[in-house]
């Protein structure tokens, strides 16, 4: 449950990009996928909506960077494992409360006609 003093704000990265190793079949750990990921913050934005200023904020280039730079260096095999690494990482940028990262792998290896797969997972600093 969230505490009355945690900040009611959001910033919100939609339909990242990024084509990485990721899943546990060999076709997976040889090929690079498709990925698409949706990142919402919990953060005070009453700083930077005051100031004007974006040192005032979380920096969502930042965030946008170091979550495609987490994709390309981990080639993890679960999408739970590579959002759990995404989460920690935003975390200790600072000024973050709350993590959701969703994952989505867009051509999923599976016998049947599906769209996407993916997971979605939050995280909070403690």
């Amino acid at each position: 449950m969230r505490k009355s003093s945690e900040p009611k704000d959001f910033i919100q990265l939609r339909g990242l990009r990024v084509t990485c190793i990721v899943g546990v079949l060999a076709e997976e750990r040889e090929r690079k996928q498709p990925l698409e990921i949706d990142i919402d913050l919990r953060a005070d934005l009453e700083p930077a909506g005051t100031s004007d200023e974006l040192d005032d904020t979380v920096n969502y280039g930042t965030v946008g960077e170091l979550a495609a730079e987490i994709c390309m260096r981990e080639k993890a095999q679960l999408l739970e494992r590579l959002a759990n690494v995404i989460a920690t990482e935003i975390l200790s940028l600072g000024g973050v409360h709350e993590v959701t990262i969703s994952i989505r792998k867009l051509r999923p290896p599976v016998p049947v006609d599906l769209h996407t797969c993916g997971v979605q997972i939050t995280r909070s600093s403690k």
